[in-house]
């Protein structure tokens, strides 16, 4: 029987410092991950599929690994808006978490938009930036006919004036969300390009990393141009 002390055991077995290192350069704590990487984190999540339950509790046990897994199994249609606030609010000081995980069951829940707006206008940086990636995967997955094209469109409006003030992780996401309304609602990408036009280059600090912050006007013509535009995804886990 799997449980979560041997789902543990497991991820303990398959951490390593090289993964470790990098993460940390991320901005994980590496005091709460044994570096397990994405591809042992993926095998076992086949092991473990929709075992709700065990998802639940391996997120609450506070470890990074534990917590991605959990993401990767649990399915967000099941949680309860209760049970997706107290993730949020777990996944302070992870940005990997709170911009990955938690986004990828918000997005399958019924209350997803309600959520997302509601965390957008959090002062918390990563309540913030789980609602901004919440918005990018609602409009990545959704049908545009599904979608309220009216509240994104002031999103797109607001995001110009405000972005310069945001907070690091916030800034980032901020930016996210107008590529993605830019590449998958067609009946809004001139928007998005207004927008993109408007923020210009946005100044993210990404740590001892070599990531870079997407210039979101020439992500959503390169996207336009493999052909990607309004093509919608099926999930946003990866």
């Amino acid at each position: 029987m799997v449980t979560v002390q041997s789902v543990m055991d497991d991820l303990k077995a398959r951490g390593t410092e090289k993964t470790r290192r990098i993460l940390t350069n991320h901005g994980l704590p590496a005091d709460r991950m044994f570096g397990v990487s994405n591809a042992d984190l993926k095998l076992i999540a086949k092991t473990i599929r929709r075992q709700q339950a065990l998802a639940m509790e391996l997120y609450a046990t506070g470890n990074v690994d534990a917590m991605y897994l959990a993401g990767l199994v649990a399915d967000g249609a099941l949680m309860t808006r209760k049970q997706l606030q107290v993730w949020a609010e777990g996944a302070a000081g992870m940005p990997m978490i709170a911009e990955h995980t938690v986004p990828w069951v918000t997005v399958e829940n019924k209350d997803a938009v309600h959520l997302a707006t509601h965390w957008i206008a959090s002062k918390r940086e990563h309540i913030a930036s789980s609602g901004w990636c919440t918005w990018s995967g609602i409009v990545a997955t959704r049908p545009d006919a599904d979608l309220d094209l009216g509240a994104i469109a002031t999103l797109l409006k607001r995001i110009p004036a405000e972005i310069g003030a945001a907070k690091n992780r916030v800034k980032s996401t901020m930016n996210s969300f107008v590529i993605a309304v830019g590449i998958y609602v067609t009946s809004l990408r001139a928007e998005a390009l207004a927008a993109a036009a408007k923020m210009g280059t946005v100044s993210v600090d990404v740590g001892d990393t070599a990531c870079k912050v997407p210039f979101a006007a020439e992500y959503i013509a390169k996207a336009e141009g493999a052909g990607k535009a309004g093509k919608k995804r099926k999930t946003i886990r990866c």
